[in-house]
C-alpha cells in the first residue's frame, strides 16, 4: 500500500475556520488522522491526512466546507499529488491566492490566502 500524506496548517482564523477548511478536503483525503480542530485559543490549527491514492475515499464530490469568518493563511505541504488534489479542492470551495511555494524532490509545499 503506497499511501500519500497531506499536512495542512491553518493559521489566523478560529477552530471554526479550521474545521470548515478541513471538511472541504475530507471528500478527496477522507478523515483526518486526529480530530478536528476544537480550540480557539490556539493560534495555529494541523490536521495531517493519509490515504492511498489507489483507494479513493467515499463522497468524491467537492467539499462544502463552510464559511470562514475572515481570511485565513493555510499551507499545504505533501506528494505533489497530494498537494495539487488539495489546491483544487479549496481553490473550489473558497477563494484562494497563491502566496507562494517550495519544491523538493518528493515533495512539495504552497502557501494559499483563503478568504470567505
Amino acid at each position: 500500500m503506497s499511501g500519500t500524506e497531506l499536512t495542512l496548517t491553518l493559521s489566523g482564523g478560529t477552530a471554526a475556520d479550521a474545521r470548515a477548511v478541513v471538511r472541504a478536503l475530507e471528500p478527496a483525503f477522507g478523515a483526518p488522522e486526529e480530530e478536528l480542530p476544537a480550540d480557539d485559543r490556539v493560534t495555529v490549527h494541523t490536521a495531517r491526512f493519509e490515504h492511498d491514492p489507489a483507494d479513493p475515499p467515499p463522497g468524491g464530490a467537492p467539499g462544502t466546507g463552510g464559511q470562514l469568518s475572515g481570511a485565513v493563511t493555510v499551507t499545504v505541504q505533501g506528494s505533489p499529488e497530494a498537494v495539487a488534489k488539495a489546491r483544487e479542492r479549496l481553490g473550489h470551495t473558497f477563494t484562494a491566492q497563491e502566496q507562494g511555494s517550495v519544491s523538493g524532490d518528493q515533495e512539495q509545499e504552497w502557501q494559499l490566502l483563503l478568504e470567505p
